[in-house]
């Protein structure tokens, strides 16, 4: 199966990326941002959301205990409006093993193709 053209990528918000278990690292300055926005103490958000990575090079976002993101609520991402670049970059700088199943957007779009 070959990729979609990801060139005509927008986004469902159907929370599947949201739900892959793996990390969510954060670049410089986005635990401010997203402490900010939570009106947070950068420490306290630090304490509370993230861990540090097993190779100690960074902070990633935390887990629920199923593998989400601890960020995703039932109205989606809690942290849309400052949500970490790996996150803005879906699917175009990353993508999860079961993307073209998984996504609404790639299996909408796989079902056109398969329409044709």
């Amino acid at each position: 199966m070959s990729l979609p053209d990801l060139s005509q990528f927008k986004c469902l918000k159907c929370g599947a990326c949201c739900r892959q278990e793996g990390y969510v690292r954060l670049e410089k300055n986005e635990a401010d941002a997203i402490a900010d926005f939570l009106l947070m103490d950068v420490r306290q958000f630090i304490e509370a959301f993230t861990i540090l990575t097993r190779d100690r090079l960074g902070l990633s976002l935390k887990e629920k205990a199923d593998g989400e993101c601890i960020f995703l609520t039932d109205e989606g991402c809690r942290i849309n409006a400052v949500k970490p670049r790996q996150c803005l970059e879906f699917p175009a700088k990353w993508r999860f093993r079961e993307f073209e199943r998984i996504c609404a957007w790639a299996t909408a779009k796989r079902m056109i193709k398969d329409r044709e």
